[in-house]
């Protein structure tokens, strides 16, 4: 009797055991390559060399480390099982995109690293799902630009690092849904400016760094900035200070109203010939004076004429001087003619 419940229960534990194998197969203790921790649900396959994502990752997994591997792109449903993840490190790669949702459904991530990568822009809405990610870390890849809303819906998010990357302008509003921002950096990018009230909704921000970056101060358009981090310098904020105008320039709080306004000079668009070029020409010599191109229809001005079909043609110029030089051969041998005659006459 004892015997088909005996076969029974090792046919269970048989079941376990081979369920538990194919789902940690990529755990070292099961002949995989990554390290994995039962208590803690972690999952570490950094250094591994890894040019692909391991499959069979347990779906209940909590901490996947995968940085510091080959990874230069990712299946769009990579990470699909793995909706428990709250930490997920895919740094020091050499992702060069990122494919659209492929954290769509990592909807209790807590934690991003996508830094050291080869990122040179992001889909837009690739962080849409992620509404309670804390920290996201994009530092040292290739990015130029940022799309519209890309960090909207991150109203939580903490901690932003954008640093050493190729930024060269920020979309409007790109910061604006992030009240709860305390860290945010800019660092060492190629940004100019930044838009009119790019920081104004960063009410929790207690740290921003943004020196490296070749500041325009030159024009009032920079004054926001400066006024900002004047205002937020006098209320205690770090990371402020090493912010220079252009390279080498002095600090961008520095840059005051009047300063602005004085380099802010745009070129003056009127007709008239500048004096410094009219000094020029009457101080040159007539063969250092340029030819300039005189308007077609000025010179018919000049010349008196109103239409251009008045100004003679090369034939007709022609014409009339052969004519003017035949009437006064004319009237040469005609007087020529009447002397003889007289002469004639008188001897006679």
């Amino acid at each position: 009797m004892m015997g088909p419940v005996l076969a029974a229960c090792l046919l269970i534990i048989l079941s376990t055991a081979w369920i538990s194998q194919a789902n940690g197969a990529t755990c070292k203790k099961d002949g995989g390559v990554c390290t994995c921790n039962d208590n803690t649900k972690s999952v570490d396959c950094s250094s591994k060399g890894l040019t692909a994502i391991p499959s069979n990752i347990p779906t209940d997994t909590d901490r996947l480390e995968l940085d510091y591997n080959k990874l230069s792109s990712l299946p769009n449903k990579a990470f699909h099982n793995l909706n428990k993840l709250t930490f997920l490190s895919l740094g020091t790669n050499q992702l060069q995109t990122l494919p659209p949702g492929v954290f769509d459904h990592l909807v209790e991530l807590d934690e991003l690293h996508l830094n050291y990568n080869q990122l040179k822009s992001l889909p837009s809405g690739i962080f849409d799902k992620l509404t309670k990610i804390t920290y996201l870390d994009l530092q040292n890849n290739k990015l130029q630009s940022l799309p519209h809303g890309v960090f909207d819906k991150l109203t939580e998010l903490k901690t932003l690092y954008l640093n050493n990357n190729q930024l060269q302008s920020l979309p409007k509003g790109v910061f604006d849904k992030l009240t709860e921002l305390k860290e945010l950096s800019l660092q060492i990018n190629q940004l100019r400016r930044v838009p009119e009230g790019a920081f104004d909704f960063l009410s929790s921000i207690s740290n921003v760094q943004l020196y490296g970056n070749p500041w325009d101060c030159t024009c009032n358009e920079h004054l926001y900035m400066a006024k900002w981090l004047k205002k937020k310098q006098d209320e205690g904020l770090g990371g402020v200070d090493t912010a220079g105008c252009g390279e080498g320039g002095k600090a961008v709080l520095d840059v005051t109203e009047e300063e602005a306004a004085e380099d802010c000079v745009y070129p003056n668009n009127t007709t008239a010939i500048p004096t410094t070029i009219i000094t020029t020409l009457a101080s040159s010599n007539d063969d250092d004076i340029p030819e300039l191109p005189v308007p077609q229809e000025n010179f018919q001005k000049f010349l008196g004429y109103q239409e251009p079909d008045h100004l003679p043609t090369q034939p007709q110029r022609l014409m009339s001087i052969s004519g003017y030089l035949g009437l006064m051969m004319s009237l040469v041998l005609t007087s020529a003619a009447i002397l003889y005659v007289i002469h004639f006459l008188k001897k006679a």
